[in-house]
Parts: structure tokens; sequence; C-alpha cells
């Protein structure tokens, strides 16, 4: 049965603000999410012309600006499946502030701009749950778009196409250190080091890691960190692919981090502090550069609000 056509009122515009997010934590493969203060916007609204992808921001030159852009396509797909009849055209802008293919959500939030935003413009027939399970078919998996459309530390998981998540608040004393190395890493290419099958001790040691470290951060006993973001099913593997990840998580501990982790897929390496973060932030950028990696770094508090939303009518 064909969807009736809705009409969009014309020339609206909406613009979502949306978090960064580093993922996994160690052993919470595509599970786990932090919501961090670093933010991209996507503005969407109604032309009478063609449509038109504008980048701008960080990394720009990476990212396309064409309508294959994964926000356009987050767009589509929203007036799709709502039923609503598109206008003549769009423009869709996004001013990023994520580093791009770095282990950092840069791709869902691109997606979540574009869902959210597209919603406001439809009337949002959709819920943010509704959103949520569009934002991993497109991304692949819950643990990013999760975290930055909720923010906080955000546990995901799918049953079928659903994804069922439980937000925990993430305390403000933890703060993040990101290494950031100039040089991206693209996720498929850091799945494609991974194997297929694991050991039955390798998943009792990270089913025992990752339950310890949601322990830890529910009832703030931030010492565990240093045994609850332990990993065997990925960092191993993904290491190979960063030159000196090793020494820059053991310059990290020995500066003062409680622990370090990949961001995401890499090669963002992530170090989760109480103090001292200057001090870490210093020792990680060496250590990168013993091995003629330039990094930049980053020290981030937590994202509790998630993504935001501002629609502006005729």
């Amino acid at each position: 049965m064909e969807l009736i056509r809705k009409e969009i009122q014309k020339y609206q515009k909406a613009t979502a603000r949306i978090p960064a997010s580093t993922t996994n934590l160690g052993p919470g493969f595509d599970v786990l999410g932090l919501a961090l203060q670093l933010y991209s916007e996507v503005t969407l609204e109604t032309t009478e012309t063609d449509t038109q992808v504008v980048v701008s921001g960080v990394d720009a030159d990476k990212i396309p600006s064409t309508p294959e852009h994964i926000a356009f396509q987050a767009v589509e797909l929203v007036f799709d499946r709502s039923g609503t009849k598109r206008p003549k055209g769009f423009k869709l802008q996004i001013e990023n502030g994520i580093p791009a293919i770095r282990g950092l959500g840069g791709s869902g939030t691109a997606i979540l701009g574009g869902l959210l935003t597209a919603n406001a413009l439809c009337s949002s027939p959709f819920s943010d749950v509704e959103l949520l399970n569009f934002a991993t078919e497109l991304e692949g998996h819950p643990d990013n778009v999760a975290a930055s459309l909720y923010g906080g530390i955000v546990v995901s998981a799918q049953e079928n196409a659903e994804v069922h998540t439980i937000r925990l608040e993430c305390p403000p004393v933890l703060s993040v250190v990101l290494a950031i190395p100039d040089f991206p890493l693209s996720t498929e290419q850091a799945r494609g080091v991974l194997p297929t099958s694991v050991g039955f001790a390798d998943a009792i040691y990270n089913t025992s890691r990752s339950t310890l470290l949601i322990a830890s951060i529910a009832t703030g006993q931030f010492e565990m960190l240093r045994i609850a973001m332990k990993d065997r099913l990925h960092q191993p593997y993904r290491a190979a692919l960063i030159p000196g990840f090793d020494d820059v998580a053991k310059a990290a501990t020995t500066a003062g981090a409680l622990s370090v982790a990949l961001s995401g897929a890499g090669p963002t390496v992530a170090a989760y502090c109480l103090e001292h973060t200057e001090q870490v932030a210093e020792q990680m950028q060496s250590a990168f550069s013993k091995h003629q990696i330039a990094s930049d770094i980053k020290i981030l508090k937590p994202d509790v609000d998630g993504a935001s939303l501002h629609v502006e009518n005729p």
C-alpha cells in the first residue's frame, strides 16, 4: 500500500548539534559508548533550487560535499519512511568539529544530524528510539550513535532490528585525554584485521571486564578502571595498525591515567583520568613523536546532554 504523501512546510530550517563519541571503552566492543564535549552541527533547510551539500570545518577536505554524503542519505530515509513529499531541493550544511576517520564517531554524528533535522521538517513523525534504529541501520552498529544521541555512557544491545539502551550518568570528575594521530584509519580496515572467532577464555575475559567497567562507573569505584578497560577481542589486533600504540598507552598510565583504550576503531588513543590530564597529554604526544607520528591532543569532559535540535519556521 502506498504511503500518503504529506506536504512539508516551505522554507523550514532545522539545526542539530551532536556530540562526538568514544566507543568500546576497551572491552565493550560495539556495545559501550561515551559522548564527549566535541561537536558537529548539521543544518537542513528546504529550497526552491537543486539540492546542495556544503561541508566546512575540521577535515572538510576528507568529507564528500555531494548528495552521497551519509547525512543526506539519512535525510532521504526519513522523508521516504514518513511518506512526506520532498520539496524541490534541500540545502544541507555540515559544520564539522570532529576529526574525520579517527574513531570519534564522525559518521554517526552526521547520520544523526540528517535524521534529526529531517524528522523536524517532517513534523516529527518518529521518536528518538525509532531514529536510533534508523541510525544503527545506516551506521551498522549502535554504540556511537546511541552515545551521541543520548549523552553520557550508553550500553546498547540489538535484538533483530531493535536497539535497546540504558544510559548512565558519567561522573563529571572523569576527563578523557585524546591523542589523535595525523592519519586516518577506516572502520573497514580496522575490522578487517579482526579474527572471525575467539576462544572461550577470551570471551570470558571480556565479559568480566565489560561488566566490571559498568559496575565501576555506576558505583564511582574508578580505581577499578585499571582492570576493567582491558580487552582481548579487538585491541591486540588493531594495535598493529597504529605505530607506537603500546608506548603511548604506557606513557599515559605512567603519567597518571587510570586506563587507556582505543577510541572506537582507532587510531585515536583515549586515556581516562581523574587528574594529571596535562601531564598525560604531554606524554602521549611525546610517545607518538618518538615513532615519527604527529598527533593532536584534546582534553575533554563527557557530554551529558546528547544531541540538541533547533527549528526555525518562516
